[in-house]
C-alpha cells in the first residue's frame, strides 16, 4: 500500500522564493520550461466524465497525456496514457481510451486553459530513501483570467515512506506548508467558472473489492481534501459557510476514525482524534457566533457580536498557523500513509473486503442510534445531544459507503435514508440550539444584554422533542440500503 506516495505542498510566491533560496536541496538536477494546453469539448464532456487531455511542450518535444480520474476510470487497466505528437492537435483515435467512452474527433476539442511553469527537479537521498522533488512556479491562464502556480511535489521513488515526511518536515522548518489537494487541471477548470466560495463534501469513491485499510485511507484523505478546500477559501474570504464546512470535514474525519476503530488499534489514532477535536472546537466557537449573527440582532448588539466574531476568528487563524495546527496536518498525512494500523491490526480485519465491513459498521451505528434515541422525551439535554452525535455518525457512514451499494435498489433506498436522516438532524439541531444559544451568549458576556432574548430560540420544546422522536423513528423504520 505504501510504495506509491506523492505529497503536494502548496506555498505562497514569497515562501517559494525563500525555499528556493534556502539551499536545502542544493542545485537542481534540471530546470525546464513547460507549457501544457488542456483540451475539452465546448460542453466540457471530458471533464464531467472524469478525464483530462493535455498536450505538454518541453523544448521541441510534445507529449499528449490523457488521465482518467473519475468513476469511469475503473473500466480501464491503467489511469494514464501518453504518446508523442508531431503537432499541436490532439489525437483521439482508437489508440486512446476516449474512443471507448466518447464519439469524438479532434475538431470537437478546443483549448480550455494553459499552464506555463518553470520546473526545477532534484533527486534527493533522505536516510537512504530516493525522493524526487519538483518545484513548479508559473501561471494558469484562461482568456483574461489567471492564477499563480506555486507548489513543491515530493514523490517516493524507492525506500521507506517515513523518509518522505522527514523531508517534508525539513521543508516546513524553513517555510510554512499546506497540503495541496487540487491538481493543475482542477485549478484550470475552476478558473473558467465563477469563483467557488464554499465546498461541500464530495462522494467517496470506494469499490466492493477494496480492502478495509485502503478504504479507511481513501475516506480520510477525502475528508482532508474537503477541509483544505474550505480552509483556502476561509483564509481569503473569512466566509462563514467555508468555516462551517471546514468544521464539518473535521467531524467527518473524527467519525471515520471511530467507525474504523476495529482496525485502528494504535495510540496515534486516539491522539490524532483528540487533536482533531481540539481544532474542530476552535472552529466551532467561531461558528457559534456566526449563527447568532444570522438571527437579525439589533444594531448595537450586532456590533458587539461582530466584535466577538473577530476575536474568535483570530483564534481560528492562530490555531491554523500555530505549531500545533501545522503539526496536526503533517502528522495526519504521515499516519495515514505509514501508521501502525497498516500492519498492526489483524490481517483478517484490514484485508477483508470493505463491503462486509461497511455492512457491519452501518448496522452497529444504526443500533446505537436506536438505543440512545428510544425515548427522547424522558432523557436529559445531554443524552439527547449524544443521540444527535450518533445520528451524525450514522449519516456520515451512509455517505462514506454509498458507492458500495449503488445498484438501482440501493441508490433508491439510500436517497430515502438520507432524506430521513436530514429531517432528523434538522430536528435535533434545533433542540441543540435551544440549549446552546444562551450558553454562547454567556461565554461572550452578552447574557444580560437587553436585546439578548431576540437571539434565543423560543419554541415549544416538548413539541419539538416529539417531532424529533418521530423523525428518529422514521430513520429506524427506513429500509436499509446496505441490506
Amino acid at each position: 500500500m505504501n510504495t506509491e506516495i506523492e505529497l503536494k505542498l502548496a506555498l505562497s510566491a514569497e515562501d517559494l522564493a525563500r525555499f528556493a533560496a534556502s539551499g536545502l536541496l542544493g542545485e537542481p538536477a534540471r530546470v525546464e520550461e513547460q507549457r501544457s494546453v488542456y483540451f475539452d469539448t465546448s460542453a466540457r464532456d471530458l471533464h464531467q466524465a472524469g478525464f483530462t487531455l493535455r498536450i505538454r511542450t518541453v523544448g521541441a518535444a510534445r507529449i499528449q497525456t490523457i488521465k482518467a480520474t473519475g468513476p469511469g476510470a475503473s473500466i480501464f487497466a491503467r489511469p494514464e496514457w501518453e504518446q508523442p505528437l508531431s503537432a499541436d492537435e490532439p489525437v483521439v483515435d482508437r489508440t486512446t481510451p476516449l474512443a471507448a467512452v466518447f464519439d469524438l474527433t479532434p475538431d470537437d476539442l478546443e483549448p480550455q486553459f494553459t499552464v506555463e511553469v518553470e520546473r526545477s527537479t532534484w533527486e534527493v537521498d533522505q536516510d537512504g530513501t530516493r525522493i524526487e522533488v519538483v518545484l513548479d512556479r508559473g501561471m494558469i491562464t484562461s482568456g483574461s483570467r489567471q492564477t499563480a502556480v506555486g507548489e513543491v511535489e515530493l514523490e517516493l521513488k524507492d525506500g521507506d515512506p517515513k523518509a518522505l515526511f522527514t523531508l517534508a518536515r525539513r521543508i516546513e522548518a524553513i517555510v510554512p506548508i499546506r497540503f495541496g489537494v487540487m491538481s493543475k487541471a482542477e485549478r484550470g477548470f475552476r478558473l473558467i467558472d465563477a469563483e467557488q466560495i464554499v465546498f461541500k463534501a464530495e462522494p467517496v469513491e470506494l469499490d466492493r473489492e477494496m480492502y478495509v485499510a485502503k478504504s479507511f485511507r481513501t475516506i480520510a484523505l477525502a475528508c482532508l481534501r474537503h477541509y483544505r478546500l474550505n480552509e483556502d477559501v476561509l483564509r481569503v474570504r473569512r466566509n462563514p459557510e467555508a468555516l462551517h464546512q471546514a468544521r464539518v470535514s473535521l467531524r467527518r474525519l473524527r467519525s471515520a476514525i471511530s467507525l474504523y476503530r476495529d482496525i485502528l488499534g494504535d495510540a496515534e489514532s486516539e491522539r490524532l482524534k483528540g487533536e482533531l477535536k481540539w481544532l474542530a472546537g476552535v472552529l466551532g466557537r467561531a461558528r457559534d457566533v456566526d449563527v447568532l449573527l444570522t438571527r437579525q440582532p439589533e444594531p448595537e448588539l450586532r456590533e458587539r457580536l461582530k466584535s466577538a466574531r473577530s476575536a474568535r476568528y483570530a483564534d481560528v487563524f492562530e490555531a491554523l498557523d500555530g505549531a500545533r495546527g501545522r503539526a496536526l496536518l503533517l502528522d495526519l498525512h504521515e499516519w495515514l500513509h505509514c501508521g501502525g494500523y497498516l500492519s498492526v491490526a489483524p490481517a483478517e480485519l484490514r484485508e477483508k473486503p470493505v463491503v462486509d465491513f461497511a455492512e457491519a459498521v452501518l448496522d452497529r451505528a444504526r443500533r446505537k442510534l436506536k438505543k440512545h434515541g428510544r425515548a427522547l422525551a424522558k432523557v436529559s439535554d445531554e443524552q439527547r445531544h449524544e443521540a444527535r452525535k450518533d445520528a451524525k455518525k450514522l449519516r456520515y457512514a451512509a455517505e462514506f459507503f454509498a458507492t458500495l451499494f449503488d445498484d438501482k435498489r440501493g441508490a433508491r433506498r439510500h436517497g430515502r435514508f438520507i432524506d430521513a436522516m436530514t429531517g432528523l438532524q434538522d430536528r435535533l439541531g434545533t433542540l441543540n440550539d435551544l440549549v446552546s444559544g444562551p450558553q454562547v451568549l454567556d461565554e461572550i458576556g452578552l447574557e444580560g444584554h437587553p436585546d439578548a432574548e431576540t437571539l434565543v430560540l423560543h419554541t415549544d420544546k416538548d413539541k419539538l422533542i416529539d417531532h424529533a422522536q418521530n423523525a428518529l423513528d422514521d430513520v429506524i423504520d427506513a429500509k436499509r440500503f446496505w441490506r
